[in-house]
């Protein structure tokens, strides 16, 4: 359309310029105006013709465009009506659905009411028959309390009593019935093991005591171990940290200091001095220095000697100082070094038996009572001081724990059950260890009473040295199970109360004799 307007347009300015020109031409050139008028006339009819033609041909793209038009709107007018009739549908689906839900509400509505109806009917018949029952239970037990004689209160605890007397000797039975299964065969295999390890190891056992007098050669030399107002006595105390006792004792001079390396290096250099004969200040603390460096060489050596016979390698050099430092140490008269290097042997050996680590079980039985080195100079018992040091050094926690319990009924590993094992196998041995009389009965005294404190003990002796008690129980107080648990329960007491050399056996004894003569 607006094609043909510029034509028409066009056409129209073109007819105003050739009338324009006409004009202008008519007078100038009257000749020539008819035949500008043909031309004229020719040009509007071409003009026109053309315009008639674009005026077609706009017409029919006009047609077109409203045909285009007209066919997307339908188009489009039918997608939406599509879309209409879909969602119409889906609302008619939900509302159907809700109509459901409804209906199912309705009918749940309608069962949770008679559920409740029921409810409360049952609850009303359980209170009337609660409330019978009660009334039938307060009747038999007033009559069971006339029967029996006994309250409700004391009827129960009577009961109870006899319940948990019951249950703890089932408890009992059952709990020694499957111990000694366990123990059946757990202590075959055991003593396999220890037998095997002790025949493998020999040791021969020299008596090892600090020694803490020095002999004299007279009675003379006591005064000149004194000096002039007593000044090398006080020069040789000062020097190596250790109480001389002179007394009347023939021949004898005692040393007392409870640092054994002090001990020794005080008895070196007494030696010395008694043999050399030049006994004066100057002179002592010049041999107390040369010992002490020969000590501390000594120390140094014995530990590495242990550490090289056992094979290890690792060890902190302070452990291996305060292992040499074991050498001058004992305990009841035992050498504590002899006695860790034998307890790493035994634990090593029964490692291979069982086919667990060797060198961790020999490296925990060597360093088990390292603590006892400085147990002089630090407070706590030597178990606590050794794993302390050993965890300071370096030591892997499993041997930390076998040194730190290794005196424990319960070891955590299996490391510190066989230096457990091997620590009792050494300090055992007869012989091995020594203690002084007075503790000895002292000892035998104390089990003894620690025994007869138990109820149902009839009587009871130490025997083995201490090694081993035997109590005799009343048969008509105590049963079975009750003795099994009564040596337990003793054994434990022993282990919390009493300091003691190896391990102590306890055996409970309970028999019935009934004698009738014929007459």
């Amino acid at each position: 359309m607006n094609e043909m307007l510029y034509i028409l347009v066009a056409v129209a300015v073109g007819v105003v310029v050739g009338v324009a020109f006409g004009i202008i031409y008519r007078y100038s050139l009257r000749s020539k105006l008819a035949l500008f008028r043909k031309e004229a006339d020719k040009l509007i009819q071409e003009a026109r013709k053309a315009a008639e033609g674009i005026k077609k041909e706009a017409s029919y793209e006009a047609k077109g465009i409203v045909y285009q038009a007209r066919a997307e709107a339908e188009k489009e007018f039918k997608d939406r009506r599509q879309e209409l009739n879909q969602m119409e549908r889906r609302l008619r689906q939900r509302e159907e659905y809700l109509e459901r839900k409804i209906e199912q509400a309705e009918r749940r509505e309608q069962e949770l009411a008679r559920r409740e109806r029921e409810m409360n009917h049952r609850e009303r018949s359980l209170r009337n028959k609660e409330a019978q029952v009660e009334e039938t239970l307060k009747h038999q037990k007033e009559a069971l309390e006339r029967i029996s004689g006994f309250s409700a209160q004391e009827a129960k605890a009577e009961l109870l009593r006899r319940v948990e007397e019951e249950a703890r000797f089932e408890a009992a039975r059952v709990a020694k019935q499957i111990e000694d299964e366990a123990k059946e065969e757990a202590e075959k295999r055991a003593k396999e093991i220890i037998a095997l390890a002790i025949q493998r190891y020999s040791s021969e056992y020299v008596g090892d005591a600090t020694v803490s007098a020095v002999s004299l050669p007279s009675d003379d030399m006591k005064g000149r171990i004194i000096g002039r107002e007593g000044r090398n006595i006080r020069a040789l105390e000062a020097a190596t940290g250790v109480d001389l006792i002179v007394d009347d004792t023939p021949e004898m001079i005692t040393l007392s200091a409870f640092n054994p390396i002090r001990r020794e290096i005080a008895r070196l250099a007494l030696e010395r001095l008694i043999a050399d004969g030049r006994i004066h200040p100057a002179r002592i603390e010049e041999v107390v220095a040369k010992v002490k460096k020969e000590v501390e060489a000594t120390i140094k050596e014995e530990g590495e000697k242990a550490v090289f016979e056992m094979g290890l390698s690792g060890i902190h050099p302070e452990l291996v100082k305060l292992l040499g430092r074991l050498k001058y140490r004992t305990s009841y008269g035992q050498n504590v070094l002899q006695h860790s290097k034998e307890v790493a042997y035994l634990a090593g050996l029964m490692a291979s038996e069982l086919r667990v680590n060797v060198k961790l079980a020999k490296r925990a039985g060597l360093l088990h009572d390292i603590g006892k080195a400085v147990d002089f100079e630090h407070e706590g018992p030597h178990q606590e001081i050794g794993a302390s040091l050993a965890r300071k050094y370096g030591e892997s926690e499993r041997v930390v724990a076998a040194i730190a319990q290794h005196h424990d009924a319960e070891a955590p590993t299996v490391e510190a059950a066989l230096v457990a094992a091997a620590d009792a196998l050494s300090a055992a041995r007869p012989g091995v260890r020594s203690e002084s009389i007075e503790n000895y009965i002292q000892r035998l005294n104390k089990l003894e009473e620690l025994c007869r404190s138990y109820n149902g003990v009839d009587k009871c002796y130490a025997i083995q040295a201490g090694r081993e008690v035997r109590i005799i129980v009343k048969p008509e107080e105590v049963s079975d199970e009750a003795s099994w648990s009564l040596s337990r329960d003793l054994a434990k007491k022993i282990e919390a109360e009493m300091t003691y050399p190896g391990q102590i056996k306890v055996t409970v004894i309970r028999e019935s004799r009934f004698v009738e003569y014929a007459k």
